[in-house]
């Protein structure tokens, strides 16, 4: 039976040197794939107490694939942004006008097109303290001199 187990542990030692799995092809993965250590032990069928014989085998496992980033929840600086692919829709809460401006005056506009012009403006306010804002998929928020926008619901 001692001839089974060297014979076993020789057959698998010889798989690993010999031949490592890959068909000569790149690996494209961006990093190295974590590894497993697996461990058996060797008995004997007839239950009799053997030498203990440890194999050890590399598996590579593949990490799960992350989920895309969505819209962002927060609006930092001034700017012009289309909800639904910069920002989330939703309701928005700002402490008001940014602490660096010489104005203490906060404006925040929802528009339906990034023209500019004035009949594009849905909704607009200057504010001088804390404010919350509604804006839909598809609308354009702009903020200017504004502390960041969170999304509160």
């Amino acid at each position: 039976m001692t001839h089974g187990v060297t014979a076993f542990v020789a057959l698998v030692v010889g798989a690993a040197i010999g031949g490592n799995g890959d068909s000569g092809g790149k690996d494209d993965s961006a990093a190295p794939a974590p590894t497993v250590t697996v461990t058996r032990t060797a008995g004997a069928a007839d239950g009799k107490p053997q030498p203990k014989a440890t194999v050890t085998e590399k598996v590579t496992v593949k990490p799960k694939p992350t989920k895309k980033p969505g819209p962002a929840t927060t609006v930092e600086g001034e700017g012009q942004y289309l909800v639904g692919e910069d920002m989330q829709a939703g309701t928005y809460k700002t402490a008001g006008p940014d602490e660096d401006t010489i104005i203490e005056n906060c404006y925040w506009a929802r528009t339906k097109d990034a023209s500019g012009e004035l009949d594009a403006i849905i909704a607009n306010e200057n504010l001088q303290g804390q404010g919350r804002v509604t804006v839909n998929k598809g609308e354009y928020f702009e903020t200017k001199g504004c502390q960041k926008w969170t999304k509160v619901g």
